[in-house]
């Protein structure tokens, strides 16, 4: 049997290409397929069947560059700039479809049929792979289903069941339901919470807030569960304890990988509730105690010493001296109330036995007794001095100097 010319076995490969994805054109017949390939992108057809390609591609394959349709010859430049970008996204093999002079790319017949057979392959790749994620997505949604419903029937005693059909199982619950509730009084399940069936856009509410809630409740579990950590390993710091590092995470560890921080509550939940849930039980009360209580609670905790942090009972601090200057024991200059025991008045005037007049601390904002006491001064009143607004000397003497002169005398 005589092998297939090259270019003759990759029209061919189009062609079978073109029928499994679905391609209607006019392009299906090996003639008219060979005479767009030989006239290139001045080929309405083969234009055409690039820009279908190329948005079902775009479509599956979350791409970001595209190939658009274009009218006349004058966009046929940009169009094979749009051909480019989009095979450099792809990786295409091909060099000569995406190296050199980009007018010369498309002009001969093998490279148009290189850029259909590119093109229809990785379409077919992309729907294959496509087709296998929908599936094992409904195989999960399925399986899941399944577990939720052989867990029902774990829970009610049901033998397992070699089948997947979920029809058959749900049967066999409703069933096996109606013979238990037949065996009990009619109140012993109660009413359920919600006394009207819920439509599909409340059921949508309903999801969003619980998605709500789920958020902020794991995001609540996560720090307990932080701080659990935490706490268990400054039990660690001990010497006591570092010597049973082992034992203590031979037993934590298990306990501690249950916790788990998302939270399991559903809608089914709501839709289970019965009315008795509405009722508000006191946390202390002695039937709730009986399923709360813990040995913890029995032990007594000693006197612990007093941490203190109590805001009346902390001293002020003690004013802060001038920038420009050091502090000094026992005077020095004053601040804005006055100075120490007997050096030149501050912004504020004198000090104690030894200062004068001065601002608000020195010769007061009135008239007062005797020399110029401030918020820390010597003898004198608060505000007192002599003088009037500023005394002997407006505000004062930055430096002191015996209550002299301020910024201008008046």
């Amino acid at each position: 049997m005589r092998e297939l010319e090259p270019g003759l076995k990759m029209e061919c490969d189009i062609l079978d290409a073109l029928e499994a994805l679905g391609y209607t054109g006019p392009l299906l017949e090996e003639g008219a397929l060979n005479k767009a390939a030989q006239s290139g992108l001045s080929s309405p057809e083969f234009f055409d069947l690039c820009v279908w390609l190329g948005s079902q591609i775009k479509s599956l394959g979350d791409m970001e560059e595209s190939i658009t349709s274009a009218d006349g010859n004058k966009d046929i430049e940009s169009f094979q700039l749009e051909i480019s970008g989009f095979l450099r996204e792809m990786a295409c093999p091909y060099s000569s479809l995406i190296s050199g002079d980009i007018k010369d790319r498309l002009k001969g017949k093998e490279d148009c049929l290189k850029l259909l057979l590119f093109l229809s392959t990785e379409l077919q790749a992309l729907k294959i792979v496509h087709s296998k994620k929908s599936k094992s997505s409904h195989l999960e949604k399925h399986n899941e289903i399944h577990q939720e419903v052989q867990a029902i029937c774990d829970a009610l005693g049901l033998p397992n069941s070699s089948s997947s059909d979920i029809p058959p199982l749900l049967n066999n619950v409703e069933q096996k339901i109606k013979d238990i509730l037949s065996k009990v009084q009619k109140n012993h399940v109660g009413k359920s919470l919600l006394t009207k069936p819920l439509n599909s856009d409340q059921v949508e509410r309903l999801e969003k807030i619980n998605d709500a809630l789920r958020s902020e409740y794991e995001c609540r579990r996560r720090m307990l569960m932080k701080r659990l950590d935490v706490t268990v390993q400054s039990f660690s710091w001990s010497d006591r304890a570092k010597v049973k590092t082992d034992d203590i995470a031979r037993i934590y560890q298990p306990k501690r990988y249950a916790l788990s921080p998302k939270s399991t509550i559903t809608l089914a939940h709501l839709l289970a509730a019965r009315e008795d849930l509405s009722k508000i039980i006191r946390t202390s009360s002695g039937s709730t105690r009986e399923n709360t209580v813990c040995a913890i609670n029995k032990v007594l905790m000693g006197r612990v010493p007093d941490r203190g942090g109590r805001p009346t009972e902390i001293e002020p601090p003690p004013p802060e001296m001038p920038p420009w200057q050091k502090r000094q024991e026992g005077g020095g200059r004053g601040g804005w109330g006055g100075g120490g025991g007997g050096g030149r008045g501050g912004w504020g005037g004198g000090g104690g036995r030894g200062g004068g007049g001065g601002g608000f601390g020195g010769g007061g904002f009135r008239g007062g007794g005797r020399g110029g006491g401030g918020f820390q001064g010597g003898r004198g009143g608060d505000y007192g001095g002599r003088g009037g607004y500023g005394g002997r000397g407006g505000y004062g003497d930055p430096y002191g100097g015996r209550g002299g002169g301020g910024y201008r005398r008046y």
